[in-house]
């Protein structure tokens, strides 16, 4: 496959060769920068190499001995479809049995798996990121999605061209998939306390289902751009953005709703702003919902992704109900993957993504599913706002997921030589804002710890030309700032290192 720089769309080499960047290969998806009309940014793929990739994923699931149904479909961006129909023609001519679900969201697609009764899935999106990007979520072992292992075998089939062609190929276009996947999320929930609740969509494609499937558990909806737009005119639909939240917060102050929901590009996280106009970060959604869940659950075990509040260990009401929690890598399908291994009733990442094992689902992410969760959560709580809720969690002071930017090509040296920094000032008693290091988690980046339980987190994105930086203390938001400082003067010893996208 040729390198982007070395394929430019003015030529004709564009419409007859395959173009893959291999960066788009990302941990647990594929993500490349497919073009826009206002940027002069080189594309990163083109059709013909989309083709390709759904012959590698073909010929991968046919080397594994896997039957050879795949669930497809497609988010609104304006190319979308386009990309997922070139994506059928490599499956098929894989031999894949493709079944498509239309224009859908993530879990949408993932219900398919069940539904549908076959065990891949290939969903044609970028979730949050900017007008121009697309991507590939994928899996073959429902509920799960690839992992490191699965995308570097299939980064190596594509760019090698190692295919293998098969006849069987087939397409069949599902009718009526969305009605019955709303209905699924709906059947056997009906919320009795009145609820008035903003559903926030971004303009993405969430804006098809929840404000619908919300209606039809009972509560009022109050739709907060939720028309389908793929420039996304007011902010990138993704719920770990503040843009996003504050957006939420005035209408619920506007409506006097009880609760606001926003949902990202591809509808598998859930955002929450409270009844006071409180943006509330997913991770301590994820205690509340835990709380809930263990006062009914006995012995329920969770995971939580390394930029997590350490509320999950800390928490006396999740102790007293014999909780326990396990921290894990960062990742939709790092998450995903080990809330299976361990058995457990749900895992919480920071970012919106909530899975949720039966009897409340199925295993994999659903921003519907965790809008639902949270109303039953009210609804249990009749007597208790979504902001006293809050309140009665012990009170940390936490920042938003920061983002410098840092190109896909150094951003794991990086973190490497951050890794490497901070494990040397612990060998050597240095201290971090002024407190000794107790502790350096490094299961996904590295997660320094000081002694009053301040904590700062450095990774790479998976997703995205960026490094991920968060902070958290529990004793004061000059801590918070504190160690958000020593951090980032570690990361600056680093030229390599950008601009943040947002603040703390």
């Amino acid at each position: 496959m040729k390198p982007a720089s070395e394929l430019s769309p003015n030529t004709y080499a564009f419409e007859t060769t395959a173009l893959v960047k291999p960066t788009g290969f990302r941990e647990y998806d594929a993500r490349w920068w497919f073009g826009h009309p206002a940027s002069d940014k080189v594309p990163e793929l083109n059709l013909i190499g989309i083709q390709a990739l759904g012959m590698g994923i073909g010929t991968m699931i046919g080397r594994r001995g896997i039957d050879r149904g795949i669930v497809v479909g497609h988010d609104f961006r304006s190319y979308s479809l386009s990309i997922k129909l070139a994506l059928v023609q490599g499956l098929m001519a894989a031999g894949m049995k493709v079944k498509d679900v239309g224009l859908a969201l993530s879990p949408m697609a993932y219900f398919g798996q069940f539904e549908l009764d076959v065990p891949s899935v290939a969903m044609v999106t970028a979730s949050h990121n900017e007008n121009g990007w697309t991507g590939v979520k994928m899996g073959c072992d429902r509920p799960l999605t690839f992992g490191p292992d699965e995308m570097n075998e299939l980064k190596n089939i594509v760019l090698e061209g190692d295919f293998e062609t098969a006849g069987g190929g087939s397409y069949e276009y599902v009718e009526g998939f969305r009605e019955k996947y709303i209905s699924d999320l709906v059947e056997g929930k009906q919320i009795k306390r009145k609820l008035k609740v903003v559903a926030a969509c971004g303009n993405g494609t969430a804006g098809a289902f929840a404000p619908e499937a919300l209606e039809r558990i009972g509560v009022e909806v109050i739709p907060l751009d939720a028309e389908l737009d793929h420039t996304f005119p007011r902010y990138n639909p993704n719920p770990e953005d503040m843009e996003m939240l504050h957006a939420i917060r005035d209408k619920v102050l506007e409506t006097g709703a009880d609760i606001g929901l926003g949902f990202d590009g591809d509808g598998d996280r859930c955002g929450v702003v409270d009844n006071e106009g409180n943006e509330i970060f997913a991770d301590k959604v994820g205690v509340m919902l835990a709380r809930d869940i263990s006062a009914n659950h006995e012995n329920s075990v969770f995971v939580a992704d390394v930029k997590s509040t350490g509320l999950y260990m800390t928490d006396p009401v999740l102790k007293e109900q014999g909780a326990t929690t396990d921290y894990y890598k960062t990742g939709h399908s790092y998450i995903k993957r080990r809330v299976a291994e361990l058995g457990a009733i749900a895992g919480f990442e920071k970012s919106g993504h909530f899975f949720f094992n039966p009897p409340i689902g199925r295993g994999y992410d659903d921003g519907i599913v965790t809008g639902i969760a949270v109303c039953e959560m009210l609804d249990r709580n009749p007597d208790k706002s979504m902001a006293d809720l809050y309140r009665d969690l012990p009170l940390t002071y936490g920042s938003p997921t920061m983002s410098p930017h840092c190109a896909d090509e150094t951003k794991y040296g990086i973190v490497e030589k951050v890794v490497a920094r901070f494990e040397a000032m612990k060998e050597a008693g240095e201290k971090i804002a002024g407190h000794d290091i107790v502790d350096l988690i490094t299961v996904n980046g590295v997660r320094v710890v000081s002694d009053d339980g301040t904590w700062g987190l450095v990774r790479a994105s998976s997703n995205k030309p960026e490094l991920v930086v968060v902070v958290e203390s529990p004793v004061s938001e000059e801590r918070k700032l504190e160690m958000f400082k020593a951090v980032d003067a570690v990361l600056r010893e680093n030229d390599e290192v950008g601009e943040y996208n947002q603040s703390i």
